[in-house]
């Protein structure tokens, strides 16, 4: 094994306890209500282009407000500004996803979330919900323990993919299913070689570039 990913294994090993420790958590929220679910979702569609703890703390703004699961699109667009990137589309996103699975004869997300094929799921939120691409759905599905064998393919992932030659270029835009597909797969291939879960994996390059553990 070559020095650079000596270095990469002697890393996880630091922070194995940690990155296990918090896919813990993730593991059991797919079994909390449907409000937390859905809170993680809006979440991850706040997170495409912006700061993962911006959104984390517009998403709790919400909650408290109750403008999550209540507010118009004009009352969530100034809880979001400055926060996060096309504020005005992410309120509008955010009243979209309320519409499928929190109004009259919504979608039953507890009942969808059933699908036991991860990968079928995704699917599934790219189609219908608006807001989610490839990473937003990777995202969401890790967050609440469904994720295990999905990237979640942001610029920390993917500036490692290419450090470590998994990839020869950063992709202009994951917007391609057959991209985005094509990449996840390489860096499945390289979870293995160097005997570290994909999921595991993909926390340890987002510590490695952050300093922290988040989601």
């Amino acid at each position: 094994m070559r020095s650079p990913l000596r270095a990469l294994v002697s890393e996880y090993k630091k922070r194995k306890a940690e990155i296990r420790g918090r896919l813990k958590d993730f593991a059991v929220i797919h079994k909390a209500s449907h409000k937390d679910i859905f809170s993680e979702l809006c979440f991850c569609i706040l997170t495409a282009n912006a700061n993962a703890l911006q959104c984390a703390r517009a998403i709790t703004e919400l909650n408290k407000t109750g403008l999550l699961f209540c507010g118009s699109c004009g009352r969530i667009k100034p809880k979001l500004k400055g926060r996060v990137r096309f504020h005005n589309k992410k309120a509008r996103y955010i009243v979209g996803a309320r519409k499928i699975f929190c109004h009259g004869r919504s979608i039953d997300m507890k009942a969808l979330l059933s699908i036991k094929n991860a990968f079928e799921m995704r699917e599934w939120l790219v189609r219908n919900v608006k807001g989610l691409g490839y990473k937003e759905a990777s995202h969401f599905l890790r967050n609440i323990g469904l994720g295990r064998d999905i990237a979640i393919l942001d610029r920390h992932i993917l500036k490692n993919l290419k450090n470590y030659g998994v990839i020869g270029r950063i992709p202009p835009s994951l917007g391609s299913r057959k991209v985005y597909l094509s990449v996840e797969e390489r860096m499945r291939r390289f979870s293995r070689a160097v005997r570290i879960p994909i999921d595991e994996l993909d926390l340890l390059f987002w510590s490695m570039e952050t300093g922290f553990v988040f989601k």
